[in-house]
Order: C-alpha cells, then sequence, then structure tokens
C-alpha cells in the first residue's frame, strides 16, 4: 500500500482525499491493462475513465489542477498508459476549457464521457521547445482558414477525435503571429503521415495538413493569440507531468522497500544493510520533496493565480529528474529482475524519460528558472507586482 499521509497536507481538502480513495478503488480493479495493442487499449481506457466519471477532471468551466495532479499520479502509479489517456484528454482540450467558444465547447461533453479522443499539436519537426518558430501556416481566405504544414510527436495522434493545432496566421513576428485552431480529424486535407514508436509505447505520430479548410469559427481565441493560448494550458498542466513522475517513483519506492523486506542476503533481510537503507532514504526523500513541489504548484494555480510558469517549471524539473533517479536506483536494487521485460520496475525506467523531454524539456525547465529568478527585483518581487507595504497599522 503506497503512502498517502501527503493528503493530509494543507494543499488539500476533503473533497480531495474522497478523489484519491475513488480513484484507488478504480484502479485497483480496472488496471493495469494489457498493452500488446496500444491503440486499443488507450482507446479502452479513455472509454473506461470517461464511463466513472473521472474525465470530468479533465476540462470544463473550472480545472482543479490538484484533482488533475492526484489523478495523474494515481494512475501514473498503477499503469503508465492509464495516466497517458486520462491526460490527453485535459491537454488536448485545454485550450477549449480555458478559451473556447459555447460551439466549440460541446466538444467536451463528448471528451468527458469518453466518447471522443483529443490531442493536442503544437511540436513540429523544426520547433520543439522553441514554439515561436513554429512553421504551420494558417491563411484567412474569405470566411475560411487554410492549413498548411507538419506537426511531430502528437501524442494520441491516429487515435484522436480533434486537434487543437497552432499555425501560423501572421498578425506579428515570432510568438505573436500564432493561433489556434480546432481541427476535428475527419476534416479532408489532415494526414497521418507516420506512426512513431518510442521506448514506452504510446499512440504517437507525424501529421500532415494539405490545403486543410476550416471554417473561421474553428479559429479557438482570438488571431494572433495562439502562443499565449498555448502557454496558457501548459502552465496548468505542466505540473501534472510533475505529477505523474511522482507517481511513478512511489511506485518505485513502494517496489524497493518490498523488494528490501524480502529479499535475503548474507544471512539477512536486504534492508538490514546499511547501503541499502541509505538508497531508501535518498528515494523516500526525493519523493516527498516534488510531492511539496508538484501540490505548490497545483495550490498555487488553484488559488486564483493568472500564471505558474515558475511554480510549475519547479516542479516538472524536479520530480521528473528525481523520478529518474529513484527509479534508477529501484532497478538496482531489483537486481537483474529490474532489467527483465515485464517486470514494473522495468517498465517504469522505460516509462519515465519522456517525461523529462515532453512539455518543456528539462534543460528548458531551468532556463524559465533561471529567468523567473533574474527577473526578481532586490525586495524578492518580481516586475509588474505592486510593491509589498511592511509597515505596522
Amino acid at each position: 500500500m503506497s503512502d498517502s499521509s501527503f493528503l493530509h497536507w494543507p494543499f488539500f481538502e476533503a473533497r480531495h482525499r474522497e478523489l484519491a480513495e475513488r480513484l484507488e478503488a478504480w484502479c485497483r480493479t480496472e488496471l493495469p491493462r494489457d498493452h500488446d495493442d496500444v491503440d486499443a487499449s488507450c482507446t479502452g481506457l479513455v472509454r473506461d475513465l470517461g464511463r466513472a466519471g473521472l474525465l470530468e477532471l479533465t476540462g470544463g468551466d473550472a480545472i482543479d489542477v490538484r484533482s488533475l495532479c492526484l489523478a495523474r499520479e494515481t494512475l501514473a502509479r498503477h499503469d503508465g498508459l492509464a495516466d497517458f489517456a486520462f491526460a490527453m484528454q485535459g491537454l488536448g482540450t485545454g485550450a477549449i476549457s480555458l478559451h473556447g467558444s459555447a460551439e466549440q465547447a460541446r466538444w467536451l461533453e463528448r471528451t468527458r464521457r469518453g466518447e471522443a479522443i483529443a490531442a493536442f499539436a503544437l511540436t513540429e519537426p523544426n520547433s520543439g521547445s522553441d514554439v515561436a518558430r513554429i512553421d504551420t501556416r494558417a491563411e484567412r481566405i474569405g470566411d475560411e482558414y487554410r492549413l498548411n504544414g507538419e506537426k511531430t510527436w502528437i501524442s494520441n495522434g491516429g487515435v484522436a477525435d480533434l486537434y487543437t493545432v497552432f499555425a501560423r496566421t501572421g498578425e506579428g513576428p515570432g510568438a505573436k503571429g500564432l493561433s489556434a485552431f480546432l481541427v476535428p480529424a475527419d476534416t479532408p486535407g489532415l494526414e497521418i503521415r507516420e506512426r512513431l514508436e518510442t521506448l514506452s509505447p504510446h499512440p504517437l505520430a507525424r501529421l500532415g495538413f494539405d490545403d486543410l479548410r476550416l471554417p473561421a469559427s474553428a479559429l479557438i481565441g482570438e488571431p494572433g493569440q495562439g502562443f499565449r493560448i498555448a502557454m496558457s494550458v501548459l502552465d496548468v498542466f505542466r505540473a501534472t507531468v510533475g505529477a505523474a513522475a511522482l507517481g511513478f517513483a512511489r511506485r518505485a519506492l513502494d517496489e524497493s522497500l518490498a523488494r528490501a523486506r524480502s529479499r535475503e542476503l548474507f544471512g539477512g533481510r536486504l534492508a538490514d544493510l546499511q547501503m541499502v537503507q541509505g538508497h531508501l532514504a535518498d528515494m523516500a526523500l526525493d519523493v516527498d520533496a516534488a510531492a511539496l513541489l508538484v501540490y505548490r504548484a497545483a495550490w498555487t494555480k488553484d488559488q486564483g493565480a493568472e500564471r505558474v510558469t515558475r511554480e510549475s517549471a519547479m516542479a516538472k524539473l524536479f520530480a521528473t529528474d528525481r523520478a529518474q533517479a529513484v527509479i534508477d536506483k529501484a532497478v538496482q536494487l531489483h537486481g537483474g529482475d529490474g532489467v527483465r521485460r515485464g517486470h514494473i520496475v522495468e517498465s517504469l525506467y522505460r516509462e519515465i524519460r519522456a517525461l523529462r523531454i515532453y512539455e518543456g524539456a528539462s534543460d528548458v525547465q531551468k532556463l524559465v528558472i533561471a529567468r523567473s529568478a533574474l527577473a526578481t527585483d532586490d525586495r524578492g518581487q518580481a516586475p509588474g507586482q505592486p510593491t509589498r507595504d511592511t509597515r505596522s497599522t
């Protein structure tokens, strides 16, 4: 049984503890799933998460980031693909939840019931972390937009029913000239050019847009606001990547504790060796420190902060990097079993690596954190914030 004492930290309310129990109960009966046919497994997971009402957390008028993080942590601890299926419903429709029209919001009814699968199409061959370099173009012709270009490493590519696509509309240079569009998967001109395979199988694809025509109503928000929309979505969901990493790390720690208690070595338990105790202590420390950063970012956003870029960057960077270290220790403590295909620790080792890349690679998060620190004045305030009056009243 995984440690749940963190649920009594002041970040959480009673409703979050109730949600955690509900999530745990569902996971115990429904997970893990067979991943041999990743498309079918992902589709089935979305359907079943929807039927259980868990996808209600992923979008709508108000997104509770603490609930998203709890869901991702719990799902990841049980099954990485279940976490993926859940997360993409939120990320793929995040722009609609935060900036969409009433007509576009009708898609949320389907995605939250698990009847439609969503995808977030931002990355291109020449623009990963540098979003301002997007080349895909959307030209306004009368009452339509015509899209041409390519996207790659798109999660749910090939199985999604709708894509949130970011393209250059030219209102200004760089990031100022991007817009966001809702693109149904059956739109003529959308092509799945390549299915992509990774260390831990997920539905991924390279997409092409060849004179794809969209009505003006497909525009999400205002023209030229695509970069702001993309960043606002990532601002919400980036901390949840840290939560998924936390789930992987917590499972690795659980498996390592069980191994140390049961494995006999040199006439005693593995757990009796001081070196092993040192590894377990480091793992437990990394798990708790990551949880504090993840849930601080989520709590701050839920309290009404307009942006949590710094907090989310810290949470994602620390949680994903330290989860990699925790899982590596778990592999070492499991010996040969740790690299045996099909063992939970081996699957965690494959699952964690991608999290240090997508939604902002670790080195990019360091840039974000450093720039935030450099922008803070000698009173500890960021530019544009009101000066705090420290005089007594």
